[in-house]
């Protein structure tokens, strides 16, 4: 509606003028006006910018303004130290990598090699020459009880809704997935017909709101879940018990995106507030947990089963770990999202002040895991703020197996970062359900850039594996990453986050920095218990 009244208005203006006789006002309108006019029906038919079809005339305000940019900084920003400069930037050769453009930036390092926390990879002087075969890097995921298991990409598609992301965003995504062979995450909002559209390979979230899987009263529906995950598009079933966004809280979708359309996919009332539930009504306890993780093993006749968290209490991590322990039953992934993970709406305290960040919780989850001997059946997921090679490559020497992005796929997709992701009013069509600002993003060219971005990043991390003298991701570990700590004084990460034997935890000859969490922590609770933990190889030789 927007673009058709500036156009409008903008030939009202020429006939008034035309029909009023005023030659010299007629020459103005030849000047001026039918330029703006042939412009205007050039940005509307257009589809490599959103804003320019959603805005005519009006969108190029921001590419001038960004064209000023870098003299405006040089001149008046130059000491600003915030962390907007490196968003900037990270951005900047996202849409480059997007568009298939040079994604080569000028004049050397642009970041302060000297700050403490700079972070850099060891190259090796026996660095690797890989053929072009050898850059596509991919992980098997699926443990021992897994009949279906999953060829991953090491970067794919962090859970982002329909709800929260519009129908041609979601199209768009789903088709790069598919041209790139990497996984689309459909976040908690269900399976919608733009998720099916393109046949790209999904990772099927459980929310606790079982959206898609649910009954009439909101619990979980074996029946509709079994029905759905028989799908081929489904590749791996994710039960999300939190997010680095919002942990603790629930998904929210705004009233004002709550159509009739998602409203239907997710059983729900259209045109109200839909807040997820804070916790699982499935299961109680790390044991029942596991119980159904179990379930739906067997009723997706063996797909990959894994479960998202942001980690809050260490103590309920290591429950589930004595849990899986206990019952011998395990997931096949778990997703670790950080406390810096993105959304589109959260209150201000959860997205700044709840949850761990994602360096730490990777190297936590991955810690304890090793600790009970579980990492070699589970594989790792690691999300939040990855938009290089360099972070992929950061995340998987901390332990993680595969990475996922969604802000980094947003930006792929055309995102400019408005800030009104909760508003129902995205410029670019993005994050909105309103058809007339949806209708800027033209599937076939965003999915083209979504698959480019993927495929340029996940080419420039082989490439930084290659020259630390590696062939594969697998072989990363804490060892190959550098930290500054202090303007003296530089660690590796195996020294700044020293990793626990394989099994300490069975043997009881742990690190003490983690006997808290183990005294606190139960199988069949999440809350913290005041009893010590008898090791299970202890209680095997009691009960012989």
């Amino acid at each position: 509606m927007r673009k058709a009244f500036i156009f409008t208005m903008i030939a009202a203006i020429m006939v008034i003028i035309v029909m009023s006789g005023l030659w010299p006002a007629i020459l103005w309108a030849f000047i001026v006006l039918i330029p703006l006019v042939v412009l205007g029906s050039y940005d509307m038919m257009q589809q490599k910018h959103a804003l320019w079809r959603t805005f005519p005339v009006l969108g190029h305000g921001r590419w001038l303004l960004e064209s000023v940019r870098p003299y405006l900084r040089q001149y008046w920003f130059e000491s600003d130290t915030d962390g907007v400069p490196v968003n900037r930037m990270f951005r900047t050769v996202i849409y480059q990598r997007a568009k298939g453009e040079l994604d080569t930036v000028p004049y050397g390092t642009q970041l302060d090699t000297k700050a403490v926390g700079y972070e850099w990879i060891g190259h090796s002087l026996a660095a690797k020459q890989l053929a072009e075969s050898e850059t596509g890097l991919r992980v098997t995921i699926g443990g021992p009880h897994c009949r279906q298991p999953y060829s991953a990409s090491i970067l794919n598609i962090s859970a982002m809704s329909f709800g929260a992301l519009s129908d041609n965003a979601i199209r768009a995504l789903n088709k790069g997935a598919k041209q790139g062979g990497f996984a689309h995450n459909t976040g908690e909002g269900g399976i919608s017909p733009y998720h099916s559209e393109y046949g790209g390979d999904l990772i099927w979230q459980i929310g606790t709101g079982y959206f898609g899987c649910r009954t009439s009263a909101g619990e979980f529906c074996p029946q509709s879940f079994k029905k759905i995950a028989a799908g081929g598009q489904v590749k791996m079933i994710e039960i999300k018990l939190s997010q680095g966004a919002k942990p603790g809280h629930g998904g929210i979708l705004p009233a004002a995106k709550n159509t009739p359309e998602i409203a239907a996919i997710r059983k729900v009332k259209s045109g109200a507030r839909v807040v997820s539930p804070p916790a699982h009504s499935a299961f109680d306890t790390p044991v029942a947990m596991m119980a159904f993780i179990g379930q739906l093993r067997e009723l997706s006749l063996g797909k990959p089963i894994g479960f998202k968290l942001a980690v809050g209490r260490k103590s309920e991590f290591f429950a589930l770990c004595k849990a899986m322990i206990k019952t011998g039953i395990t997931p096949d992934f778990i997703t670790v999202d950080g406390g810096e993970g993105g959304t589109g709406a959260a209150p201000l305290e959860y997205a700044n002040s709840v949850g761990m960040p994602l360096r730490e919780a990777l190297g936590f989850v991955c810690d304890t895991l090793t600790g009970f001997g579980l990492k070699k059946d589970i594989k790792v997921i690691a999300g939040g703020k990855i938009f290089t090679g360099f972070h992929v490559v950061k995340n998987i020497a901390m332990g993680a197996d595969v990475c996922n992005s969604a802000r980094g796929m947003m930006v792929a997709l055309g995102c400019i970062q408005s800030l009104t992701c909760n508003s129902n009013k995205c410029p670019v069509g993005i994050a909105t359900q309103n058809p007339s600002l949806s209708t800027g993003v033209v599937v076939n060219d965003k999915a083209g850039r979504v698959a480019r971005f993927h495929r340029e990043t996940v080419k420039a991390t082989a490439e930084l594996i290659a020259a630390a003298g590696l062939h594969h991701s697998s072989a990363l570990n804490r060892s190959h990453i550098y930290r500054r700590v202090s303007q003296t004084e530089v660690k590796r990460y195996d020294e700044i986050y020293p990793p626990p034997k394989e099994g300490c935890f069975l043997t009881g000859n742990y690190p003490e920095h983690f006997q808290q969490e183990m005294a606190e922590s139960c199988a069949d609770s999440f809350m913290p218990q005041h009893t010590a933990f008898v090791p299970v190889i202890d209680r095997q030789q009691q009960a012989g």
